[in-house]
């Protein structure tokens, strides 16, 4: 079966995008949370247990302190505060905790990164608490966020006068979970605990009470628990926890009745402590039942995902040779019978894994509660593309390739450019598994673009000052005629890999342009430098730097902005029209369908200058002057091939994301352009405006890609190859990252860092699929055309 590497590439990126659609399923677990609305104000706390007895306690007991001070300090281990170097370099700190006027944990960080609960002040006369903590650790080298002891050890001290004990008393820290702040502070100001909370009071908080009052504290907790748990966990009788909950209620009844007997007795005072410990083990074992359902993951259904991706993966880089050649088709053989074999083997083995993971599993599982059709399908899909890759991997084996006629030929070399795709691409890939590169990853695009521009730079200079002294090659270059500039195929040996650009027979640019626009080429790698870099100020996004000033600040003060709009709006479609004018009237040979995509790529500019913010509208404006230097005075100059010149579109195109003031983190995406010439929300239009708005960046520049290889290019598989390479460079890193979270599921930042990437990857994918289909629709129109 013979398909066209543009076709593939679509199909890949589509197959794609189910895997990664089935590993987000798998990925975010469903969360423990309590279903109780909060429409009628909060639920009255439970009553106190009785047997037999009526109780008269029905409301929350009165708070401990009337205020609550809480110290956070970054990446404060335990033994900073502990032992000999809390002694040197915390002195007040031991001194408190020594004299016994504190309460001192080990509180273990575990994911997800626990958010401290907004406390109310009141103004009452009880004493006051002042919470010492850190958020988590750090490793000896400064690193945090693994799972080593220094890196999730943190200290807790709960400072007050109302801790008193007994001069000499000195209590070592306890291991506790950070979870158990909010229930704690929750209960010491007198607050409902709330009703998400998975964590259990500290007890040594309220030990000083008597003892009604802390049995009366420990068993609002465990209600809580136990709603929570009955809520989200379907077997929750079943449960250790549930059932020792139980117990203590009844021994807790017990305890009122006897109480409301008779207030002093052995018996009594027994029985209190009885309740005591049986209530303090029911919230162990409710808090670990609940903990360990929030970081559940359906692996399943992450590995089904997974296994796809990779797939695709691997097939679009074995059909590198093949794609990138001359004629951009692929020839995939799946018609012999080893072949017919393997699939149906393939089907059998996995159909199997699937009835015994599914009938094992003790948990839901997604993959497990599709039907029968559709988790077929799946792996119908899985083999077929198992049985491709044998089929690619065998002919690139078996058949080999044809030896070259001039084996060191120039055009088999790496130039400086491809060097600086393929570091940047793996640097870029290996960034992703460090959340502080993840949180800042702008600058990591920011750098390839930089660095990018001063290989052009070079690149340039050479071509103009030393001359081109390279061997007859295959790809685009410049001939001067009656119209100007315009751009020819040369076709020549070793060409079936890449189509290098340098043109046999064609004179060197230096000979092409002369007087204003060799200066502009020489320039024009730094104007674009320039203005990477005045963007870079305009929006100061991610997390390290984002409360910098930004330029786009400036932008916004009154009457300025509707001046922009006018202003900027105006201009685009002048320049459109005129672009389109001239299209149709002076360079009458061009075709129809060039003029059709100038008119998309148009309309997509005046949608993004209607979407942005006022502020924003200096990046539309950059984005345009860029993409024509590029044009005029770097792609076609110095003759680069179809997959640099899409590399470098990618390249510019993520950088631009980021220049909008994008960022990896959920609360960047500007949701008011979904809101733009609506009067109320409606669902489809919203959604599309504000994915629009946000990925404008990238879709401009690969909407400007199509336009560049159909109109300057003669080649008829340019498009194919550019639909190919971007398909590939977008499947690199999507596929590493879900390596990478599967591997870090049980990092301290899973949600707060690399989940929201992963987000921002998937519906990236997704976007990526839909270019690459209007890629390939451009390339069947070209196709049939020619």
């Amino acid at each position: 079966m013979r398909l066209g590497a543009g076709t593939f590439a679509a199909c890949c990126v589509a197959i794609e995008v189910l895997g990664i659609a089935v590993f987000l399923r798998g990925f975010f677990p469903a969360p423990v949370r309590s279903s109780a609305g909060t429409e009628h104000g909060a639920e009255p706390p439970a009553p106190e247990p009785s047997a037999g007895a009526s109780s008269n306690w029905t409301t929350l007991p009165p708070p401990l302190f009337s205020k609550v001070v809480i110290v956070l300090i970054d990446a404060l281990r335990d033994d900073f505060v502990f032992g000999s170097k809390g002694v040197k370099f915390m002195p007040y700190t031991t001194y408190l905790v020594e004299k016994g006027a504190s309460h001192s944990f080990v509180a273990e960080a575990k994911p997800p990164t626990v958010t401290m609960p907004r406390i109310k002040e009141r103004d009452m006369a009880l004493p006051n608490l002042l919470v010492l903590c850190g958020d988590h650790g750090m490793s000896e080298t400064g690193s945090h966020g693994a799972s080593s002891m220094e890196e999730v050890n943190t200290p807790l001290i709960l400072i007050s006068s109302a801790f008193e004990r007994k001069p000499g008393d000195i209590r070592h820290p306890t291991r506790v979970q950070q979870t158990d702040v909010a229930a704690t502070l929750a209960i010491a100001l007198g607050l409902p605990i709330p009703k998400d909370s998975v964590g259990s009071l500290l007890f040594p908080v309220v030990e000083g009470k008597p003892m009604r009052e802390q049995l009366r504290f420990l068993h609002l907790n465990t209600v809580q628990l136990s709603k929570l748990l009955q809520e989200n966990v379907p077997s929750y009788e079943k449960d250790p926890g549930f059932e020792q909950f139980k117990m203590s209620e009844r021994l807790h009844g017990n305890w009122i009745r006897l109480y409301l007997e008779e207030k002093h007795s052995e018996v009594l005072l027994n029985l209190g402590s009885k309740v005591l410990r049986q209530y303090l083990d029911a919230l162990k074992t409710l808090s670990l039942s609940l903990s360990t359902q929030v970081a559940q993951y359906d692996m399943y259904s992450m590995m089904v995902g997974t296994v796809v991706v990779l797939e695709v993966l691997t097939l679009l880089l074995l059909s590198v040779p093949q794609a990138l050649r001359r004629k951009a088709e692929l020839e995939v053989s799946l018609s012999s019978p080893g072949f017919s074999l393997l699939f149906y083997l393939v089907i059998l083995v996995l159909s199997a894994v699937h009835v015994i993971v599914c009938t094992s599993a003790e948990s839901s599982c997604y993959f497990c509660g599709l039907s029968w059709l559709a988790a077929g399908g799946v792996m119908v899909l899985a083999s077929a593309l198992l049985c491709v890759i044998v089929s690619v991997l065998t002919n690139v084996l078996v058949g080999g390739r044809p030896q070259r006629k001039n084996p060191i030929h120039p055009s088999s070399r790496w130039s400086e450019l491809d060097l600086l795709i393929l570091l940047g691409t793996v640097g870029h890939v290996l960034s992703l598994g460090a959340s502080s590169f993840v949180e800042e990853e702008h600058q990591t695009w920011y750098f390839l673009v930089n660095t990018l521009c001063l290989a052009l730079s070079q690149e340039t200079y050479r071509s103009y000052f030393l001359g081109d002294d390279s061997e007859p090659q295959c790809g685009l270059h410049v001939e001067q005629g009656l119209n100007g500039m315009a751009a020819a195929w040369q076709g020549g040996p070793g060409c079936d890999v890449l189509e290098r650009g340098k043109g046999h027979g064609s004179p060197s640019p230096s000979e092409v342009l002369q007087g204003s626009e060799k200066w502009m080429v020489l320039a024009s790698p730094w104007l674009i430098l320039a203005c990477c870099r005045l963007l870079r100020s305009l929006n100061q996004t991610g997390v390290q730097w984002a409360h910098r000033p930004d330029l786009g600040h400036w932008l916004t003060r009154g009457i300025i902005e509707a001046r922009f709009v006018y202003v900027f709006v105006l201009g685009i479609l002048f320049t459109g029209t005129k672009d389109l004018l001239k299209s149709q009237v002076v360079a009458a040979d061009f075709k129809i369908k060039t003029v059709g995509l100038w008119e998309i790529y148009s309309g997509l500019v005046l949608l993004a200058a209607l979407l942005f913010r006022p502020h924003n509208l200096p990046v539309l404006a950059f984005s345009l002057l860029i993409q024509t230097l590029m044009t005029k005075f770097i792609w076609k100059p110095l003759r680069h091939d179809a997959a640099e010149i899409t590399v470098m579109h990618y390249w510019f195109g993520q950088a631009f994301f980021y220049f909008q003031g994008n960022s990896n983190n959920i609360a960047t995406v500007d949701i008011s352009a979904g809101f733009v010439g609506l009067d109320t929300y409606v669902e489809i239009p919203a959604v599309f405006l504000t994915a629009f708005g946000t990925y404008a960046g990238p879709l401009l520049w690969a909407s400007h890609l199509v336009h560049f290889l159909s109109s300057e290019t003669h080649s008829s598989s340019a498009l194919s190859h550019a639909c190919f390479c971007y398909a590939m460079i977008c499947s690199i890193p999507v596929s590493t990252y879900i390596v990478l979270v599967t591997s870090l599921r049980y990092h301290l930042f899973i949600w707060s860092v690399f989940s929201p990437k992963l987000l921002y990857e998937g519906m990236h994918l997704l976007i990526t699929a839909a270019v690459c289909v209007f890629f390939t629709a451009m390339d069947q129109t070209r196709l049939t055309q020619a």
